[in-house]
């Protein structure tokens, strides 16, 4: 193979293996925080590799087995989007890399870049999906479940495996919306000749929608530092930092914005959240999580709205500078709507928490032992539209602020 024909498969062979390796490391670091370097049966790395798993996008699906007179009930969904955060930086930075210097990138060539590190990340991720399994033995001690598995040699026990096809499937569309993603927010990486003409409509505005997003995790980041070192369990603080940092951040910057969730924490499980998250969440049925809500417990919960609304403008602004100076501000209210709006939908369906243990006997409902359920997911179409409305608003506004700051026929 020629040197010629060897560079591009460098390329997508470094994208992928640091990608990889960045989401390893984060897991890692995140797992071992929350204790997982303490599970019996050398599970950790299988335990690293399923958490890369469901960060790239793939299925794990968990089990459990109580044995013929009991059944056991268990499910997860879960994206911890600070592994995939990290490895989508990584990933689409470096594929990106290489054109960043090109006047033109022409359709075909794109289209060859991405299918050799497709190609490739479905690789490198079957092998993840292969390690990611791994059975564990529970305690019932005190528990009838447990009595009667002393007399029957029969324990519970709970698992996971993840599933190839799914994963395989999924993991190419998180791929695929991660290129496109990075194709549109980036400035310096040229697009295709058939879509120069949507420069001025779309790449503005994504590109502040990201800058956005990005900038609620760096000030997630530095709270949660802040509460590590100044509150205690500095351990927990850093696992929720590694592993589900950006959950938490968007959530804050939807429900700022008028957003609402619903949510519920039952049993022994928690989400591992803020002390005033989960005073809302705990209890038997589900509750609404919005501002509201927060701030009947705690009154300053209300800055949320503030830190929404200033984010929100200067968003819109930074849209406006790197916009043509020819674009209107309705223009701008409309580009930004769209952006913002798609961004919130995007993180509605990636942020959301349903996890479910449960053990029965003779199917008569839950016996004391381990088991709890743990839920938040969003209310869609509230939290969406008002993205929309907001992005609208801070998207007109900006242009008019912006107008000091553009240097005429800038475009981005």
């Amino acid at each position: 193979m020629s040197r010629t024909s060897a560079g591009p498969w460098r390329d997508a062979l470094v994208a992928v293996v640091a990608g990889f390796a960045v989401m390893t490391a984060v897991a890692a670091a995140g797992l071992a925080c929350a204790g997982a370097g303490d599970l019996p049966g050398g599970a950790f790395p299988r335990v690293v590799a399923a958490v890369v798993v469901m960060a790239a996008g793939g299925s794990v699906e968990v089990s459990g087995d109580a044995g013929f007179l009991a059944g056991a009930d268990a499910s997860l969904s879960v994206l911890p989007l600070s592994v995939s955060l990290a490895g989508a930086l990584t990933t689409g930075c470096l594929f990106l890399r290489p054109l960043r210097h090109r006047a033109v990138a022409g359709t075909r060539e794109l289209l060859a870049r991405a299918g050799r590190t497709g190609v490739l990340w479905l690789a490198l991720l079957t092998l993840f999906a292969l390690l990611a399994r791994q059975t564990f033995g529970l305690s019932t001690d005190g528990s009838p479940l447990g009595e009667i598995g002393e007399l029957l040699g029969s324990a519970p026990t709970v698992g996971f495996r993840a599933a190839i096809g799914p994963t395989l499937l999924y993991g190419l569309l998180w791929f695929l919306g991660l290129l496109l993603i990075a194709l549109l927010v980036s400035a310096r990486t040229p697009l295709p000749p058939g879509l120069l003409r949507f420069h001025t409509a779309v790449r503005p505005a994504a590109h502040a929608t990201a800058v956005l997003l990005l900038a609620y995790v760096v000030l997630g980041l530095g709270a949660g530092l802040v509460v590590a070192a100044t509150q205690g369990h500095a351990a927990r603080t850093l696992a929720v930092l590694l592993l589900g940092l950006p959950n938490l951040a968007w959530f804050a910057l939807t429900v700022g914005f008028g957003g609402a969730w619903r949510g519920v924490a039952e049993g022994p499980f928690g989400l591992p959240v803020p002390p005033l998250l989960d005073q809302v969440l705990r209890g038997p049925v589900p509750s609404t999580v919005d501002v509201a809500s927060l701030a009947e417990r705690d009154p300053r919960a209300w800055w949320l709205v503030v830190a929404a609304a200033v984010a929100l403008l200067g968003t819109g602004v930074l849209a406006a500078v790197r916009s043509p100076a020819r674009v209107r501000p309705w223009q701008h209210a409309a580009h930004l709507a769209v952006a913002v709006g798609l961004a919130t939908l995007t993180v509605c369906l990636l942020a959301g928490v349903q996890a479910r243990f449960g053990l029965s006997l003779l199917g008569l409902g839950d016996v004391s032992g381990p088991g709890g359920r743990v839920e938040l997911t969003p209310y869609l179409w509230r939290t969406t539209g008002l993205a929309v409305l907001w992005g609208a608003v801070a998207g007109f506004l900006g242009a008019l602020l912006a107008r000091p700051l553009r240097h005429p026929g800038r475009v981005g």
